[in-house]
């Protein structure tokens, strides 16, 4: 049975915050809002918690997880990113879009694309999920809460702890959250290239790619 947690979505009480990590740092797997939907996460490193993301999704091995990252310096001890791409990195951030970027030693193995040694990685513009991951210290490994055969993710808190009560260990519920999931922009090349379009607007860095190739 998933533990439920109610955090305000302005202030979130320091102490849920405080379980929610250390739910995390244990093994748990948890369902959390973030600026864009929901999305599952477990910690960094976690095997196991990849593996149940996987089976709640019925995603395939080649699925590709985020790293939800605090801030950016926290994401720059992960990928590797030269001045014009940090550049448009950074104007973007936080906001609702996943960069794919050249991965760092750091980054587990088990998280990178398996030719081009990249992963994803995102900084969030959400109150809440800004706590959890000061809270915590180190990124989240997320993927969206999308259910197979389901055009949308959920929205809600208690639908996310009715629904999946049975393979979840938490939910973090502080109101309504979207449906969208990022824009993905990949970067390993050194232009951006628009993989999907989602939350975040694609159009700064379509006329980036246009001004760079002009």
């Amino acid at each position: 049975m998933a533990k439920y947690f109610d955090v305000h979505p302005d202030n979130p009480q320091p102490r849920a915050v405080a379980q929610i990590a250390d739910a995390v740092r244990s093994g748990s797997l948890i369902a959390y809002p973030t600026d864009s939907c929901y999305a599952l996460g477990c910690r960094l490193g976690s095997k196991e918690g990849m593996e149940r993301i996987r089976s709640v999704r019925k995603l395939d091995d080649r699925h590709h997880f985020t790293l939800m990252c605090q801030n950016f310096a926290q994401l720059g001890q992960f990928v590797r990113i030269d001045n014009d791409v940090f550049r448009a990195v950074k104007a973007a951030t936080p906001g609702s879009y996943t960069f794919i970027l050249p991965a760092t030693r750091e980054v587990p193995r088990m998280l990178l694309h398996p030719k081009k040694r990249t992963v994803g990685v995102r900084i969030p513009d959400h109150v809440v999920t800004q706590a959890l991951l000061a809270e915590l210290g180190e990124p989240l490994v997320s993927s969206t809460l999308l259910l197979p055969d389901e055009e949308e993710p959920l929205t809600q808190g208690w639908e996310i702890k009715d629904r999946l009560d049975h393979v979840l260990d938490a939910v973090v519920d502080s109101g309504e959250c979207g449906t969208e999931p990022t824009t993905v922009v990949d970067f390993s090349s050194g232009e951006p290239e628009i993989v999907r379009v989602g939350a975040g607007d694609p159009a700064r860095f379509e006329q980036e790619r246009n001004v760079s190739s002009s």
